[in-house]
């Protein structure tokens, strides 16, 4: 491990250091900066609310006081609370993307799966607030969360992945979402911010899944049809693969209003369990203009990365649908928060150790900490 050469919150200061302070000027005791590194910092050793940051500031005091201003000590919880309570959720995710932006550089060719996820203990019935639904956007090549847009219920995804584009720059990229998101304004959403799309096709548009099923189905194996297939197993199973693709698509009736169509997809799995085989096939509206099975079948794999390096970490990792933060706008800045937390500690690796251990490790050890921090360097 090579120790960090920058201040440990230097990228934190970079990337925040415009953030406008939502209390009353005069009224607040601890520097806005201070109160963010903190909580960064906190959250990545393992910090699951606003007591847990002011004991892990407390155990590293001394090591704080050498790079913050800390004028007046260590914040107290409730100062972490009010902070992100007040903090506007618009501004510190646009911080977050252009950050995490500069991490991944260019989006050309690379995929970028957006998806949701619900907060499940968000909700909050004594003021009628449901559980906060989280779209976010999943760069696979860099394991990186370019950025968030919460709603309040999962069938506000038809209006948050819009908003959440515009945060975005994804020139050159490849956009997956799953069949909720698989709408004619979505698509145009997309070519429109110069990017290509794979949506998902489901009964939500019953014609053309049964028009493009049926298609398939009669012309698998002809010339118009290309196809590629792969095999892999594990834990008492194996799983057949085959990625049929066509640009064949001038029959169909609604072509012109889906902006950039070009191609259809399907895919075909089939799982042998040992005790029975499981078949099952799905269908994907695509803007490429490629016959090239393979490379569309890896893009089609490579969105549901989205599920475990990111979705399945916040919850086991950082627990995150057992936090019970309401007030304000907590819940949805402490969302963003840890991914941040997941993307550093993603990227700097410890030999073998799992995301745990690293946190583990950042906690006590600060070096690895500042080393952790400095892999938000572009």
């Amino acid at each position: 491990m090579q120790p960090a050469t920058t201040p440990p919150h230097s990228s934190i200061a970079l990337h925040f250091g415009t953030l406008v302070d939502p209390r009353v000027v005069g009224r607040s005791d601890h520097h806005l900066l201070d109160v963010l590194t903190i909580a960064i910092m906190a959250v990545i050793c393992g910090a699951r609310g606003w007591e847990d940051m002011e004991d892990w500031a407390m155990d590293h005091s001394e090591w704080l006081r050498t790079f913050l201003l800390l004028p007046n000590g260590i914040p107290q919880h409730d100062c972490y609370r009010r902070v992100f309570a007040a903090l506007a959720p618009g501004p510190f995710v646009r911080c977050f993307t252009q950050w995490m932006q500069a991490l991944v550089g260019s989006t050309d060719g690379k995929l970028v799966a957006i998806d949701g996820k619900t907060m499940r203990r968000s909700f909050d019935r004594a003021r009628g607030r449901s559980a906060l639904h989280v779209v976010s956007a999943w760069v696979a090549a860099n394991g990186v969360s370019l950025g968030q847009v919460v709603t309040d219920a999962k069938s506000n995804e038809i209006t948050a992945i819009p908003a959440l584009l515009d945060l975005l720059d994804i020139k050159g990229a490849v956009v997956s979402i799953d069949a909720m998101g698989c709408q004619k304004s979505i698509a145009t959403k997309i070519v429109d911010c110069g990017a290509d799309y794979l949506l998902a096709l489901k009964d939500n548009h019953p014609t053309a899944h049964e028009e493009v099923a049926a298609y398939f189905t009669e012309a698998v194996g002809t010339p118009t049809v290309h196809s590629y297939a792969s095999t892999d197993g594990g834990h008492g199973r194996v799983e057949v693969r085959t990625v049929h693709v066509t640009t064949d698509i001038g029959w169909f009736a609604d072509r012109a209003e889906w902006k950039g169509l070009e191609s259809f997809v399907m895919v075909e799995s089939e799982r042998d369990l040992g005790t029975k085989v499981q078949r099952d096939r799905r269908y994907f509206l695509c803007s490429l203009a490629t016959t090239d099975a393979a490379a569309v079948g890896a893009y089609v794999r490579d969105h549901w990365s989205i599920e475990n390096p990111l979705h399945w970490t916040l919850d086991v990792t950082f627990r995150e649908d057992d936090c019970r933060i309401r007030d304000g706008h907590g819940p949805e800045n402490f969302a963003l928060l840890r991914k941040l937390a997941v993307v550093l500690l993603k990227r700097t690796p410890f030999g073998r150790r799992s995301l745990t251990q690293r946190q583990k490790l950042a906690d006590r050890n600060p070096e690895y900490l500042a080393s952790v921090l400095a892999s938000g360097a572009p």
